[in-house]
């Protein structure tokens, strides 16, 4: 297990700088759109910006950088555990495949699904009042999608001796499919966009927070499969022999 988390730190690492090179790229000029819109109107109806905690220039710096490569640290070790808990549980599947299997599975069932209720917004989209909400609903729509991903794929293993796997694994996917849709529609709907916010910078935003997380997802399962593939396979051969 040290051997896996320490492995999942090192992939974790790898996986922050590249999202923090590609955060950096496309979504800080969003960012700064972003509040520039802020400031514009706030000059406009005459209120009094409150001054900064922390300059502009250290958010987007230093900042981001702990940020982002903290949060990948942790993340390559959660990882870690997911992948000791499904390697060898998930099909006669080499590390590899099963780590990039478990970084599609991660992306879509802790990013993607989320997202589709409730999508990123960059600085002075949503109501400061509503933040506490807002948080507590979005963190609602991710643990439960990664409750209703648990119990879809206990109902597939279940199937596979009626139905084989590749069936099972399909009725595993439409059951979350429709569980998560169903959930998705039961909590409330977050629209806080104010009027006149460029959809350009929206939408942009959005792709650069899409794209940050798939370039984090793709490069820990690749770089952590590489790094576990031959000690596993070689501890499984000398175990067979």
């Amino acid at each position: 297990m040290r051997m896996l988390l320490i492995r999942g730190m090192l992939a974790g690492l790898a996986a922050g700088v590249l999202a923090l090179v590609f955060g950096r790229i496309f979504g800080e000029p969003s960012v700064n759109s972003a509040i520039s819109f802020e400031s514009a109107m706030a000059a406009a109806t005459g209120e009094h910006e409150e001054p900064e905690l922390v300059s502009r220039a250290v958010q987007s710096t230093l900042g981001l950088a702990t940020g982002v490569l903290v949060y990948a640290l942790v993340f390559g070790g959660l990882f870690a555990l997911a992948f000791a808990i499904a390697y060898g549980r998930i099909g006669r599947m080499s590390p590899r495949v099963t780590s990039v299997v478990i970084a599609l599975v991660g992306f879509l069932v802790t990013f993607v699904v989320p997202f589709l209720k409730y999508p990123g917004n960059p600085p002075a989209v949503g109501n400061p009042d509503t933040i506490g909400q807002r948080t507590v609903t979005y963190f609602t729509m991710v643990v439960l999608s990664i409750a209703l991903a648990v119990a879809a794929a206990y109902v597939g293993r279940r199937l596979v001796p009626r139905l084989g796997a590749w069936n099972a694994t399909l009725v595993g996917a439409a059951v979350f499919v429709v569980a998560a849709t169903i959930v998705a529609i039961l909590l409330p709907a977050v629209d806080e966009v104010p009027p006149g916010f460029p959809a350009a910078v929206l939408w942009n935003f959005r792709l650069a927070s899409i794209g940050t997380q798939l370039v984090m997802w793709t490069t820990i399962g690749l770089v952590f499969g590489a790094l576990v593939q031959r000690p596993l396979t070689e501890g499984a051969v000398a175990t067979a022999e």
